[in-house]
């Protein structure tokens, strides 16, 4: 499910190369975490949040086929967000 996660999310995204996915553990559910740079967040999450929660629709019915359940949770990556100031000194 993970490949399957990274090859949609990396289609999306303008810094593919700076998407990770990371999976947890939580009771009988599979986490995957994903961390985009602060700028592909919107394109990530879209209008009304329909396209992170086509992904996670997705995701879902991939994993049920698997027998297994998943979840998505969407992280910005702080450090990313800290180094590009929204004023920009020029």
């Amino acid at each position: 499910m993970q490949s399957f996660l990274e090859f949609i999310v990396k289609g999306l995204v303008d810094h593919a190369d700076e998407a990770t996915i990371t999976t947890t553990e939580r009771k009988d559910v599979t986490v995957y975490q994903l961390k985009i740079h602060p700028a592909d967040m919107g394109k990530i999450i879209g209008r009304h949040g329909n396209t992170v929660n086509a992904i996670r629709t997705l995701l879902q019915v991939g994993s049920a086929k698997q027998g297994i359940r998943c979840a998505l949770e969407v992280v910005e990556d702080k450090a990313k967000s800290k180094e590009s100031p929204a004023g920009g000194d020029d």
